[in-house]
């Protein structure tokens, strides 16, 4: 008699983003400090150790071609998804700002005061992928660059 299945555990690995031009997008995530992992795969993906899921970088159109969606149009407008680079202090979220904008970022939206008693300011890849640049409550990033969420 076989054993009824367990349900899965649910993770979130990898996130995957679509780059017109792969080589300036490995080279603005090396710029920013990202470890690359698993050269080998060259510039056909890139993997990123982020101290969580990987970030990964994939050609847009062979990425829309996988998941069998359509390539063409580009949205210009926002996408539904933004990521987030937590940080510990006012004072860093003003730091990584000015580092990601030095290294070929563009500011979406600039450092201010929340609503909810947090600071935060966005800016964009090289393909508009938007992120976030917080410091939140009950939000804490640990030693081991993992975000630790309060009960």
């Amino acid at each position: 008699m076989s054993k009824p299945l367990q349900d899965p555990v649910p993770r979130l690995t990898v996130i995957t983003l679509g780059v017109s031009d792969i080589r300036a997008s490995i080279a603005f995530y090396d710029a920013l400090g990202f470890s690359r992992r698993l050269k080998a795969t060259g510039e056909a993906v890139a993997f990123y150790d982020t101290g969580g899921p990987v970030l990964a970088l994939y050609p847009w159109d062979q990425l829309a071609a996988d998941a069998q969606l359509p390539d063409d149009p580009r949205p210009a407008a926002f996408r539904g998804v933004t990521l987030a680079w937590n940080c510990a202090t006012r004072e860093e979220v003003d730091a990584v700002l000015a580092f990601v904008l030095s290294k070929g970022a563009k500011l979406v939206k600039a450092a201010h005061e929340t609503d909810y008693g947090g600071y935060s300011g966005y800016f964009a890849d090289p393909d508009g992928h938007p992120w976030e640049v917080v410091v939140a409550p009950g939000i804490e990033v640990g030693e081991d660059r993992r975000v630790h969420l309060a009960e």
